[in-house]
C-alpha cells in the first residue's frame, strides 16, 4: 500500500481518502447550464463510453457506462473477469474511443469527488502504471482543492481553476496539446504539450465519488 498522497506520487485503489481538505471556497470554474456548441471541423465529435474491461475493481460503472464511481471496499478481484486490459492497481479506468488525429472535446461532472485525474493515454499504456506517472499519459490532477497539469510523474500547479463541477477537456493530436477548459466562458485554462505518436483513450482515475462523461460534443465556438 502507498504512503498518503503526496506531489509526485499517485495513491493506489483502496486507499482511504484525503481526510483534510481546505475550508476556503476558490472560484468556481465551471457551473454554467448546458450551452450550445458550434463545429468547426468535420469529425471532431469523439463518441466513447467507460470501457468496463479496463475498469480497476474499485470502480462501478452506471448510467450506460458513461460513468463511474469509486467503492471504497471495490468487488472481490477474483469475482472480476481477468482481463489483460483492466487496471490491476490504480483505480483508472479507460475509454473505448480511440484518437490519432484532430481536434476533440468532451466534458466531465463531478460529483462529491475530492482527488480525481482526467485526460488522456496512449491505448497501449501498462496496466501497471496509474495514469499521470508515466510519459505515455497527460492528465489534469484534483486533490486538496486544486488542480495540477500532470505527466511523468511531474505536477505543475494549474491557476485560474478552483472547485469544480463539469470541466471540459480539448485534445489537439496533431498540435501535440491537451487542454482543461473553462466551459463558461469557453477558454483554454492550461495546455500539457506533447509529442502523441500512437492512439489515445480518454483517461479518468478516482479515488472517492463519481464521475460522469459528456462525449460527442462538437467544439465549443472560439476554442
Amino acid at each position: 500500500m502507498a504512503a498518503p498522497w503526496s506531489l509526485g506520487l499517485c495513491r493506489r485503489a483502496g486507499a482511504r481518502a484525503l481526510s483534510a481538505v481546505l475550508h476556503s471556497q476558490p472560484r468556481e470554474l465551471c457551473l454554467s447550464p448546458p450551452r450550445r456548441y458550434l463545429s468547426n471541423t468535420e469529425g471532431n465529435c469523439l463518441q466513447f463510453k467507460l470501457d468496463e474491461r479496463t475498469a480497476h475493481s474499485s470502480l462501478d460503472l452506471f448510467k450506460k457506462d458513461t460513468g463511474v464511481i469509486y467503492r471504497i471496499l471495490g468487488l472481490d478481484p477474483s469475482h472480476v473477469q481477468d482481463n489483460p486490459e483492466r487496471f490491476r492497481d490504480w483505480a483508472v479506468v479507460f475509454g473505448d474511443g480511440r484518437v490519432e488525429s484532430g481536434r476533440h472535446y468532451w466534458e466531465v461532472t463531478v460529483r462529491k469527488s475530492q482527488e480525481f485525474r482526467v485526460g488522456v493515454a496512449e491505448a497501449a499504456m501498462s496496466r501497471e502504471d496509474c495514469v499521470g506517472t508515466t510519459s505515455c499519459s497527460w492528465v489534469f490532477a484534483y486533490v486538496q482543492r486544486k488542480w495540477f497539469a500532470m505527466t511523468t510523474n511531474k505536477m505543475v500547479p494549474v491557476s485560474l481553476a478552483g472547485k469544480p463541477e463539469r470541466v471540459g477537456l480539448l485534445l489537439d493530436y496533431d498540435a501535440g496539446w491537451l487542454g482543461l477548459v473553462d466551459i463558461q466562458k469557453p477558454r483554454v485554462i492550461h495546455r500539457i504539450r506533447a509529442r502523441f505518436s500512437g492512439p489515445l483513450s480518454p483517461a479518468f482515475a478516482l479515488w472517492d465519488g463519481e464521475l460522469l462523461t459528456h462525449s460527442g460534443l462538437e467544439l465549443p465556438e472560439g476554442l
